[in-house]
């Protein structure tokens, strides 16, 4: 029956970690709404689109990268699409397909909220850590997203 309670120290852990995934979405979205207009996860398919090649994705992809439904994922790209800052059309491969192309609008305002987002990221996440501790989150990451997402869905965000 003990192995069924988490020990002091993986109760620590575990708190930690739920607080940090309950706070930084707030903390992320926030910034980039005040600053760009954006939600984080508008931000988050624009980004993922301006790093593919021409800036293009199928929908099915873009879901993948960004872990959306694809009910989700259509209606933030509709509203991206009203804002100018993205296209959709058929997939030129295969017709039953939808590709999402970042506009140049679109690519205007990755690279406007980039810098702000960045600075963000460092100073409630990357700044309070040593260079060592940065290294160790890469590695927890790691070892936890290999159980988290076995089929590896997301791992072209850091492994293109």
């Amino acid at each position: 029956m003990d192995d069924v309670w988490l020990d002091e120290q993986e109760m620590a852990a575990w708190l930690r970690l739920i607080a940090i995934v309950e706070l930084l979405p707030g903390v992320l979205d926030s910034q980039l709404r005040r600053d760009a207009g954006l939600t984080h996860f508008e931000y988050f398919v624009l980004a993922m689109l301006s790093e593919t090649e021409d800036r293009t994705l199928r929908m099915t992809a873009l879901a993948h990268r960004t872990n959306a439904t694809l009910a989700r994922l259509s209606h933030v790209v509709r509203r991206l699409e009203e804002r100018g800052l993205v296209e959709r059309f058929p997939c030129p491969e295969d017709a039953r397909a939808t590709n999402a192309r970042l506009t140049a609008g679109g690519w205007d305002a990755v690279v406007a909220a980039a810098p702000g987002h960045v600075v963000n990221v460092r100073s409630h996440v990357l700044d309070g850590l040593t260079a060592e501790q940065v290294r160790q989150l890469t590695d927890v990451g790691d070892a936890l997203l290999a159980r988290l997402d076995p089929q590896g869905r997301m791992t072209a965000l850091y492994r293109p």
